[in-house]
């Protein structure tokens, strides 16, 4: 059966970081950014209707790599209790539980990232310092009821 891991935490917290080790692992990685990147959007929040377009192909994407037995990370913020739901929805009748890895830095360190993302590739995209603000604080931390956490700092030294 798949493994599936869903990377949860802020925009700047370090999440497709962690993701692309895994990529080189042998994971396949979905990611919001990576697709808009490769459609030439440069900045974020993409437009409403990208989103929905983007996050409907991963869900397929996602559906399509389980029934083959592909290990996959989902290298999006999942910012809400909500939209992991979904998620977990999404894989239930395929009886594959994901795994949350809950990516954490403190605010200071997530806000000076975003500040110094250059645009240059997929996973550096600049937010304009009001919407990174945003995106930590309101930010949806995972229980432990919601099944399987692990947390991963990424601010210490």
């Amino acid at each position: 059966m798949s493994r599936v891991l869903f990377m949860c935490g802020p925009a700047g917290s370090g999440k497709s970081t962690l993701a692309r080790r895994l990529e080189a692992e042998g994971m396949v990685r979905l990611s919001v950014d990576v697709e808009a990147f490769a459609r030439g959007h440069r900045t974020m929040p993409l437009p409403d209707e990208v989103q929905r377009e983007i996050v409907v192909g991963l869900k397929q994407r996602l559906l399509e790599l389980v029934r083959a037995d592909q290990d996959v990370v989902v290298d999006l913020s999942f910012w809400s209790l909500a939209m992991r739901e979904e998620w977990r929805a999404l894989l239930a009748p395929t009886g594959v539980v994901p795994e949350l890895v809950h990516v954490v830095a403190d605010r200071e360190t997530i806000l000076a990232r975003l500040e110094a993302r250059n645009a240059e590739h997929a996973d550096a995209y600049r937010l304009p310092p009001e919407l990174a603000a945003q995106y930590v604080d309101h930010f949806e931390p995972p229980t432990p009821a919601e099944g399987p956490v692990t947390v991963v700092r990424t601010d210490l030294a």
